[in-house]
């Protein structure tokens, strides 16, 4: 975790007080932070556009001042953070975006695209179309291990524990790969495994064991715990072994299904971003 670079994506909700934390591991692992303030642009009715001369839209004088405001009030907002990370010696940078969500990914990905982790704001939740689409635009457009409920936490990106959910997966090796920084300062990592097939084709006649030696290697101090998931959904089986485990963080894969197929029907990634219980690293 030392010297990485973290991007911070905040909302308009966002207070400089829920920062104390990420001062305090800004301040002890050299991190450096950028901050990216998001803020959904006014809508545009349909019957409020005028026809130019050659068929060009044109959007009424009234949105277009709305939009001016909306972006002086992000600035506002960013000059806030800079004044408090500024007084706290923590240098970073600030930016904002107010965008309809189709151009909030390109924006996020080109700065997550040198960034080692994505930490996106509770106070995002409050707009639930800019949180999504910040979060699936950091996962499926950047490498960076995206994190989420760990603005206020400090043990979120310095772990005593740290849980990871494994499944022999891409997704999850890629997580795993995301977290290296974090897993190899942490006191303790535990590979949990829940379900696990023991065939070659799947998990292996001892599920866990590769990626436990591959961990410890790393010099991570690992346990592998095989368990049913008592017909539980897999995300309460997680949840109910970080809790049992006292997990700082959980790591795992993100979307093994389609996105489509867990906007319909639901799914362990979908749940995962939902609760705010833990801090989660996610990749895909």
């Amino acid at each position: 975790m030392k010297n990485a670079s973290v991007l911070v994506l905040l909302g308009k909700s966002s207070k400089p007080e829920e920062m104390e934390a990420l001062v305090t591991t800004a301040r002890s692992q050299g991190l450096r932070l950028s901050l990216l303030v998001l803020g959904e642009a006014p809508p545009l009715s349909a019957y409020g556009y005028g026809i130019g001369i050659y068929g060009t839209p044109m959007p009424p004088d009234s949105w277009q001042e709305d939009v001016k405001k909306e972006n002086a009030a992000l600035r506002a907002i960013c000059k806030t953070f800079e004044v408090y990370f500024a007084e706290r010696e923590i240098s970073t940078g600030a930016s904002a975006l107010c965008a309809e969500p189709a151009a909030l990914p390109d924006t996020v990905a080109r700065l997550a695209l040198t960034s080692d982790f994505v930490v996106i704001s509770d106070a995002l939740r409050a707009t639930p179309v800019l949180f999504r689409g910040a979060v699936q635009s950091a996962l499926f457009m950047s490498p960076a291990g995206v994190v989420l409920n760990g603005v206020s936490r400090t043990a979120a990106l310095t772990p005593g524990l740290v849980l990871v959910a494994w499944n022999s997966g891409l997704p999850a090796a890629r997580a795993i790969h995301a977290a290296l920084p974090v897993l190899r300062t942490a006191r303790e990592v535990v590979i949990a495994i829940i379900d696990p097939v023991m065939t070659p084709y799947r998990d292996g006649e001892d599920p866990g064991a590769d990626v436990a030696l591959w961990l410890s290697h790393h010099g991570c101090k690992v346990s592998v715990q095989q368990m049913p998931s008592g017909g539980q959904p897999v995300d309460a089986a997680l949840l109910k072994k970080a809790k049992e485990t006292g997990a700082d963080l959980i790591v795992m894969g993100g979307y093994d299904h389609s996105r489509m197929r867990e906007v319909i029907f639901g799914g362990t990634t979908r749940s995962m971003v939902d609760q705010t219980a833990f801090p989660v690293l996610l990749a895909h």
